[in-house]
């Protein structure tokens, strides 16, 4: 079974060059490290305010919502954000994503005149668009290092590596003519 740690040592691959550095600390690490890169439990110190914290959380379940699949919230994609930025973030390193969530925060005061974690999944997604379209202080750059935790924290969670995707080591036999309408999942190796 593919454990978080290999998961992370693999991602780098997605986001090429581009990766967010406490990712790209955290994979970087598994080279040299014997102990578990990403432990379990709490974060070491707090990173966001309580209201930072249930905005970033219900962002991230827009990111990857609940399908047929678990989305970010039950993969436990949260906590690992939060993690990640505790732990494995310099300073300068959350000041994106905290800046970013603040003027997603005042954008919903203003436009909707509730908490951005209290506004619909259709608000929601249209805050997150004007992020990714930088029509927002800190926009593009907290949505790229924002979709980044959350794709990463995801795909390296179990929910994300055997419910998702299917892991398997060895996928069987070659076969070139095997009907595209069949695939049901992508697999990962």
């Amino acid at each position: 079974m593919i454990d978080r740690r290999t998961a992370l040592a693999g991602i780098t691959a997605m986001f090429g060059t581009a990766l967010y550095a406490p990712i790209a600390r955290a994979a970087g690490a598994v080279k040299t490290a014997t102990m578990p890169i990403i432990s379990e439990g709490p974060p070491s110190v707090a990173v966001f305010t309580p209201v930072q914290r249930a905005l970033m959380t219900s962002l991230s379940e827009r990111v990857l919502p609940t399908t047929d699949t678990p989305g970010a919230i039950a993969a436990g994609v949260p906590a690992f954000i939060e993690k990640m930025l505790a732990d494995w973030a310099m300073p300068e390193d959350r000041v994106p994503i905290i800046a970013g969530l603040d003027a997603i925060e005042a954008r919903s005061m203003q436009d909707y005149k509730v908490p951005s974690a209290r506004t619909t999944a259709l608000q929601q997604d249209a805050l997150l668009t004007l992020a990714m379209n930088d029509r927002l202080p800190s926009g593009s750059v907290f949505f790229e290092a924002f979709r980044q935790l959350v794709l990463t924290g995801y795909y390296t969670s179990e929910i994300g590596m055997t419910q998702e995707r299917e892991y398997l080591p060895v996928p069987g036999e070659y076969n070139g003519a095997f009907p595209y309408s069949q695939v049901n999942k992508v697999y990962s190796a």
